[in-house]
C-alpha cells in the first residue's frame, strides 16, 4: 500500500529548456498518473493510446489535436482524449499537464 503524500501540483515537475519532462506518480496495472512539464512550442507527435486518458491542464496555455479537431486548454480545464483516437499535444506556452490513463 503506497503511503499517503501531499503534492503541490505545480511543483511535480520542473520546466527544461527544448524539452518535455514527464514523471509518473503512480502505476498499477488498471491505469497510470503522470505529470508533464511542456516548453514552450514543445509537444509529443501524433500518436494513438489504446485506452481513455484524462488531461488536466496545471499551468499554461496547450493545444490538443485529436483526430484533427484542435483544442485549446488552459489552467484549470481537463479534457478527454478517447481511446483509440489519434491526437497530439504542443505547448502554446510553458505548460504543465497531468495525465491520467485508465486500462479498465
Amino acid at each position: 500500500m503506497a503511503e499517503p503524500k501531499v503534492w503541490l501540483t505545480k511543483e511535480l515537475v520542473d520546466y527544461q529548456e527544448g524539452s518535455v519532462v514527464s514523471r509518473t506518480l503512480l502505476e498499477k496495472s488498471t491505469g497510470t498518473v503522470t505529470a508533464f512539464a511542456f516548453e514552450q512550442d514543445e509537444g509529443l507527435s501524433e500518436h494513438t493510446a489504446p485506452f481513455d486518458a484524462l488531461v488536466q491542464v496545471v499551468e499554461g496555455e496547450g493545444e490538443i489535436i485529436i483526430s484533427g479537431k484542435p483544442y485549446r486548454v488552459r489552467e484549470g480545464e481537463m479534457l478527454l482524449m478517447p481511446a483509440g483516437e489519434p491526437h497530439e499535444l504542443r505547448a502554446v506556452e510553458r505548460f504543465k499537464m497531468l495525465l491520467t490513463m485508465i486500462r479498465s
